[in-house]
């Protein structure tokens, strides 16, 4: 028997039953990979006893960039404050289970199956999008794992797509919200214009809720502030009351309580240093949960996140490099990634970069790679495996060449390395990115 998310038992899983399987099958139950709405998963949560209803207090996250990462740099705060903490995040870089944290780890897999099979038999044949099942499933643990013999003090929640029609915005009174920096991305689903996708974010907000707004361009902020204005919701903003300074070994963060001073957030790049803040901004509006300034300190020195200019010293890819060289991984995919991106390698001057990139058709090829023409050597361009949203590696190059690059197709990742490798003068970094799919396949093929 295996310990299940509420603390009961469900039964071990037979070899050939596995939570892939589970989640091939409800891919299957909508026609649309996306299709915004809240009228399905309110259906299900409805038969499924309304879940959402029975969590820990909820920090509800929206943004384009950077709601992963500040996510990471919140729970490491609360957990160094000795707190249970649980989050959920999409998508996964190499399994499903790494979307629904508990507050012990990540759920098991026979927890996983037995939840999902219960959300696909109270959903029946119905239509209802893979994101919209599992997300209820989702919901399904974190009530479950609350009500455990050790329960959970919290649950970070991050938006899927955009705020107001994503699954996870049935929250009627969330302890907090958060918006991290809105950009262009999406805009198939979210609108055009920086205005329309902030209209979108925004729908996170409710009525006697603060959100705590990260750096926003002004287009973006005036329709936060309307949104905030019009359902009662309480504002604390970047730039009007809070901000942050870089300094030598660290970065100082203001408010209307005084000065504090951080260290060299655990995650690298100037980006990171605007998430760790807002993560700051979101524990002084926290109250109730103990993050005193050495936890706060604490959270901000020991955050992890996967695949966020990331560097890989070991594994069978990063074996393929010669002594003296370097690989490193991003998951980054939209203009602004791109650009925090080429502020984070403006520095890495003392040996050529050399880019291994794939990218999905869905995003904005060009404008993720032009702020990273001027640094990079060449770039070796990949179909991501396994999808088959994935431009291919010749169109991936086409875009590069576009952007300015020396850009060629390779067939592989491992393909791409040994042709760096193969064509290089001298020791130099190589940086995988484009795509959080690439991202999450790399470390697979890393393991």
């Amino acid at each position: 028997m295996t310990q299940g998310a509420n603390g009961g038992a469900y039964t071990t899983v037979s070899p050939s039953k596995t939570s892939d399987a589970v989640l091939e099958r409800l891919t299957r139950l909508h026609p649309k990979v996306i299709d915004l709405s809240l009228g399905r998963v309110e259906r299900l949560l409805t038969r499924l006893d309304h879940p959402e209803q029975r969590l820990a207090p909820v920090v509800h996250v929206a943004g384009t960039n950077g709601k992963g990462s500040l996510l990471a740099f919140l729970r490491a705060m609360l957990e160094a404050a000795g707190r249970r903490v649980q989050a959920y995040t999409s998508p996964h870089l190499v399994r499903f289970h790494e979307r629904i944290r508990l507050a012990d780890g990540l759920i098991d897999e026979a927890a996983l199956i037995a939840l999902l099979e219960r959300c696909e038999e109270a959903n029946g044949p119905e239509p209802i999008t893979f994101f919209e099942v599992t997300t209820a499933a989702a919901f399904l643990a974190f009530a479950e794992d609350a009500l455990g013999e050790r329960g959970a003090d919290i649950l970070l929640l991050e938006t899927g797509l955009g705020g107001r029609l994503d699954a996870t915005n049935v929250i009627a009174r969330p302890a907090l919200t958060a918006i991290t920096p809105i950009g262009l991305d999406h805009q198939q689903f979210l609108g055009d214009t920086l205005a329309a996708i902030a209209g979108e974010k925004a729908g996170i907000l409710k009525p006697g809720v603060t959100c705590v707004v990260g750096p926003q361009e002004a287009e973006a902020l005036a329709v936060i502030e309307e949104r905030a204005a019009r359902v009662g919701a309480a504002l604390h903003v970047h730039g009007r009351d809070w901000r942050f300074t870089p300094d030598s070994d660290g970065f100082r963060f203001e408010n209307a309580d005084g000065v504090r001073r951080l260290p060299m957030p655990a995650l690298r790049g100037p980006h990171q240093m605007a998430n760790a803040a807002l993560a700051v901004a979101c524990a002084g509006k926290l109250s109730g949960f103990g993050m005193d300034d050495k936890a706060i300190a604490g959270g901000v020195a020991a955050a992890s996140w996967p695949g966020r200019l990331q560097r890989l010293s070991e594994g069978p890819l990063a074996a393929l490099l010669p002594p003296g060289w370097e690989l490193w991984l991003d998951g980054g995919h939209n203009p602004a990634a791109g650009a925090a991106l080429a502020e984070a390698l403006a520095d890495w001057c003392d040996r050529p970069l050399h880019l291994v990139y794939g990218m999905l058709n869905t995003k904005g090829a060009d404008g993720f790679l032009a702020p990273l023409a001027q640094l990079a050597k060449d770039l070796k361009a990949v179909t991501i495996p396994g999808e088959a949203a994935s431009l291919s590696a010749e169109a991936a190059a086409e875009h590069a060449a576009e952007a300015g690059f020396d850009a060629a197709p390779a067939e592989s990742v491992a393909a791409a390395l040994d042709a760096i490798v193969g064509q290089a003068q001298k020791p130099a970094r190589i940086l995988i990115c484009g795509s959080l799919y690439l991202a999450g396949q790399v470390l697979a093929d890393n393991r």
